[in-house]
């Protein structure tokens, strides 16, 4: 048991005082009470969680015949390189010889500026479906099932644009998931992740270059 005393008794010399009883205080409800206190705080305190993306793959389809068929022209295609800023865009059919990379990055006038003025059409028509659902004074339900069934209408109407964003094995998982965040502000649901193929790797390189931009391996050394 934890206590404390103190001890009494007569000043030598001088007028005899009364002799005092020993104080005791008892410590015990204090440490009891303490570790109460830590039990409710380990109890009640959440654990932070991973901060994961979750990314689903569409199935693979090995028959040509049954692959949706997408026009080049509708297509803008991101590509992710090993650097921080290796971050580039083209838009239709990749041509090793006349495609040119743009380079970008994930500011609100760079791929932000890209995706709004590729999908003007949609943002605009979503911004009117939300203007139209709101004058309605629906239930939150109802207008997120309206919302949701209109939306999907327009989005995979076969003149939405989409986006394809290629990676390599050093792609910089955070410009991964600042790129799928601006498809999720820019309103462009069809999209896919895939591997950057060979030609595409060699003029990325040849981007990276011609612009003077600094490799991973020289951020490294520094």
């Amino acid at each position: 048991m934890a206590e404390i005393i103190q001890g009494g008794g007569n000043e030598k010399g001088g007028k005899k005082r009364p002799k005092k009883g020993h104080v005791h205080m008892d410590m015990t409800p204090m440490v009891d009470l303490a570790f109460l206190l830590l039990t409710f705080f380990i109890l009640a305190t959440s654990l932070s969680k991973p901060k994961t993306l979750e990314i689903i793959y569409p199935k693979e389809v090995k028959d040509n015949d049954e692959k949706t068929k997408l026009a080049d022209e509708l297509a803008t295609t991101l590509l992710i390189g090993e650097g921080e800023d290796h971050v580039f865009v083209y838009h239709g059919k990749f041509d090793p010889d006349t495609t040119v990379l743009q380079k970008t990055d994930f500011s609100k006038d760079g791929f932000r500026k890209v995706l709004l003025d590729k999908n003007r059409t949609i943002n605009e028509r979503v911004f009117e479906l939300q203007t139209e659902l709101n004058a309605k004074g629906l239930s939150k339900e109802d207008y997120e099932a309206q919302y949701k069934d209109a939306y999907g209408k327009i989005v995979n109407d076969d003149k939405a644009p989409f986006v394809i964003v290629k990676t390599i094995d050093k792609s910089k998982w955070r410009n991964v998931v600042n790129a799928m965040d601006e498809l999720n502000i820019c309103n462009v649901r069809k999209r896919a992740i895939l591997d950057m193929d060979k030609q595409e790797q060699n003029s990325l390189e040849k981007r990276v270059d011609e612009l003077g931009l600094k490799k991973a391996s020289e951020n490294s050394n520094e």
